[in-house]
């Protein structure tokens, strides 16, 4: 089987880093996966090797590429355009929509107008995205697949596995706090200011981390605002971090006896929640869905409310301060992890279902 997966932005973000370990998982499994992007924001490093990737704004060339690929399924993740596209280049084959963006205004243009194409299904990330997209759409079939993390690449690292030359450095006597992903809006970098600030006033003993960030849209904003508030001794910003690092850089947060920390006001489901617990480094982030179908407060985290700086920091504290706590949400994460979110548990989900539909659909593909 042959399946086209066609997304706008080419990212580090959540959708690629599943995606990519889905490739690998179907690959596994006589499931052939390319990739179609129009837009770069510094992800292809993580799929390279990984499957085909194409990357292209030109209609003529993508239509060109639909109808010689024969492919037995047509995956679009929150691109409008995508259903022109296969219209025509009078593809007949199964077409599976992926509604990731959590915010309904800007998930809206993607699920209003599919242009003639029947969608077989509705994939989403979580149950928090399913209550989003059925206010959008009347499509009744809307199926629930988590995101999957590859536990034998993101997991419990030796000590003498650990790279401790490449950055970030970890300091001597420092608890590090890790932020990963995007400068923008929704992932909310100025509450993450505000926590340091309120840190930096309090205590010298820990870091924190900024990790990503290169290619953001608020990326300047951001830095004239960490210069502007003198945050640069507590707060380390890293804007590039190869994919293939990362599990180094939590190990390197476990090491220090710190967490990760979210700000973020809204997900469909968040990777680098799984990630970060598959390491065995504990997360802290805002009470609400879907973080709560991930992190277990108390056990694998803790959940501070809403976007309040205070309790944010509070809750930063009671696992940074309490080692043994610490260790103890570092053992259940890793645990919960593999038992609810390893790929090979929830990428034998999506197998099961593409089998179905394209069985069901006889071989799909291109009209003639």
């Amino acid at each position: 089987m042959k399946v086209l997966v066609i997304w706008r932005l080419l990212t580090v973000g959540g959708v690629n880093a599943g995606w990519r370990n889905r490739a690998l998982y179907f690959k596994k499994h006589g499931i052939d996966t390319e990739f179609l992007y129009t837009t770069d924001h510094g992800g292809l490093h993580i799929m390279e090797d990984i499957a085909p990737v194409y990357l292209t704004k030109d209609e003529h060339e993508i239509v060109g590429i639909i109808q010689s690929s024969n492919y037995d399924a047509i995956i679009v993740v929150d691109t409008k355009d995508a259903y022109k596209w296969i219209r025509k280049a009078k593809y007949t084959g199964p077409v599976i929509i992926e509604a990731r963006t959590p915010e309904i205004i800007k998930l809206h243009p993607h699920l209003k107008n599919f242009r003639e194409i029947v969608p077989e299904t509705i994939i989403v990330p979580s149950n928090y995205q399913k209550q989003v997209v059925s206010i959008l759409t009347e499509i009744e079939r809307v199926q629930v697949i988590y995101n999957g993390v590859d536990t034998s690449f993101f997991r419990l690292l030796r000590e003498r596995e650990i790279d401790y030359h490449q950055a970030p450095v970890l300091p001597e006597g420092k608890k590090i706090i890790g932020w990963i992903g995007r400068l923008d809006k929704r992932k909310n970098w100025l509450m993450l200011l505000e926590i340091a600030k309120r840190i930096n006033a309090e205590r010298d003993d820990i870091e924190i981390w900024v990790i990503g960030g290169a290619q953001s849209v608020q990326r300047e904003e951001f830095a004239a605002k960490w210069h502007e508030e003198d945050l640069t001794d507590i707060v380390k910003w890293h804007p590039v971090i190869p994919y293939q690092q990362m599990p180094h850089v939590y190990a390197k947060i476990r090491k220090s006896g710190g967490c990760t920390l979210a700000t973020t006001k809204s997900e469909s489901f968040g990777n680098t929640f799984i990630e970060s617990m598959a390491c065995g480094v504990p997360v802290v982030a805002s009470n609400m869905m879907p973080v709560t179908e991930l992190v277990l407060q108390e056990k694998t985290g803790m959940l501070y409310y809403g976007q309040n700086v205070e309790d944010a920091v509070n809750k930063l504290y009671s696992i940074i301060d309490f080692p043994d706590r610490q260790k103890q949400m570092s053992k259940t994460a890793i645990q919960h992890v593999r038992q609810h979110f390893a790929i090979e548990v929830v990428a034998d989900q999506y197998i099961d279902l593409l089998y179905e539909i394209v069985h069901e659909r006889g071989n799909g593909g291109n009209q003639s």
